[in-house]
């Protein structure tokens, strides 16, 4: 790769670079599987074929990698799913129970609580079985299901000891994911018009947070192509587990308008209010913005302006983004000033959305079919270009 000209991005060294007619090249490398992406994909194919001797199979455009199915859809969108490894799933799962799944529309019933399932414990096989399933869904949510996410995370909970209350639910996800198999995410390059969203720059020179500002690393290859605008979106579950009152952190970051990183996990501290769990989740949003915005930069990607990131809490919107705001609850302070000491460096920009219209729900609790498939549907199925979250709000929500 270095004869070729390619280095290593300090971002993710299995990622190699280089730069070409104005733009990168990327080669992905997973121990010995390729994905490339270029302009010119067949001069890097004949370039390791006939110089450096590496035989190589199954080239051409994406169709499959990694149990992860590519495709394009008829307007020529480029969209990944793991539908073949989907389809692997049900197959063991008929081998494992001797039929198909029950189909379900959504992963658990809406505000389960497998923590405090009290039915017997399984054997030896059933547990095995049990952490196979979990296995399987964890890597199914690598390919792109984020929406079976919070739902996995709280089963994979219980992989030592599980029950058969456990084991039913896990048996649950696998009939929603036979169902609903054909979701896809599209990768849809356009940017996110945000000029109609409320822009207040404070003056930040009086507060805490005088000099704040994004540290570019001196070693970043220059931007180069075409920009992206990052949009994340954060929520928070209080007392989602009903045993030790743990609430649950939900991102869901886009790329443009695509969706790349998603996350849903309980909180490491218990926290007695709404407030400070949306406050926690916030900074966690905050933390990942900031690292995905370094290995964008040193992936040369250029960036457009400050990250932008929405929130269904008014109260932490609001005291994270005015400048006179006070904080009351001490053991909330670190999140607080972390937060706004991002706004203030302009890296990140709070944005409040109406509840019912945050996708982060998705990944924040067990919900039902109806309650989340207005905003599921524009994600994963529908067919064509989506509609952007935050443009169907009356100016008074945004």
């Amino acid at each position: 790769m270095r004869d070729m000209g390619f280095t290593p991005s300090k971002a993710e060294t299995d990622i190699w670079m280089r730069e070409a007619n104005g733009a990168y090249e990327y080669v992905a490398i997973y121990v010995d599987d390729l994905i490339i992406a270029s302009k010119n994909p067949q001069d890097i194919i004949t370039c390791l074929e006939k110089h450096h001797s590496f035989t190589l199979k199954g080239t051409g455009l994406t169709a499959f990698h990694l149990g992860c199915d590519y495709t394009r859809q008829p307007d020529g969108v480029l969209c990944f799913a793991p539908e073949k490894y989907i389809q692997k799933m049900i197959k063991t799962y008929v081998d494992l129970f001797g039929q198909q799944p029950k189909q379900h529309t959504s992963p658990l019933e809406k505000g389960d609580h497998p923590e405090l399932d009290n039915t017997e414990e399984l054997d030896l096989k059933h547990i095995k079985i049990y952490q196979s399933m979990i296995g399987a869904l964890q890597w199914a949510i690598q390919l792109g299901r984020f929406d079976i996410m919070t739902a996995v995370m709280t089963l994979s909970s219980f992989r030592a000891n599980p029950r058969q209350g456990h084991l039913d639910r896990a048996k649950r996800i696998y009939g929603y994911l036979s169902k609903m198999r054909h979701a896809s995410i599209r990768i849809r390059t356009a940017i996110p018009d945000l000029s109609a969203l409320p822009t207040v720059d404070y003056s930040w020179e009086r507060t805490a947070y005088v000099g704040a500002t994004e540290l570019i690393p001196e070693d970043i290859p220059k931007p180069l192509g075409k920009p992206v605008r990052m949009v994340s979106y954060v929520d928070s579950n209080l007392y989602h587990n009903m045993l030790n009152g743990k609430a649950v952190t939900a991102i869901l970051h886009f790329l443009n308008q695509t969706p790349f990183d998603w996350y849903s996990k309980k909180q490491t501290t218990v926290e007695t209010a709404t407030y400070g769990a949306e406050y926690s989740a916030a900074r966690t949003c905050v933390e990942q913005i900031r690292a995905h915005r370094l290995a964008l930069m040193y992936l040369g990607v250029p960036i457009l302006g400050s990250s932008y990131m929405f929130g269904d809490n008014k109260s932490v919107v609001d005291s994270s983004t005015e400048l006179r705001s006070r904080l009351h609850k001490r053991h909330n302070a670190l999140s607080y000033h972390y937060v706004r000491e991002a706004i203030a460096a302009k890296i990140v920009r709070f944005h409040h959305i109406a509840g019912d219209m945050n996708p982060a729900d998705i990944l924040s609790k067990h919900w039902g079919y109806q309650q989340i498939w207005p905003v599921l549907k524009p994600i994963l199925f529908w067919q064509g270009d989506t509609m952007t979250i935050h443009h169907d709000q009356s100016p008074s929500e945004r």
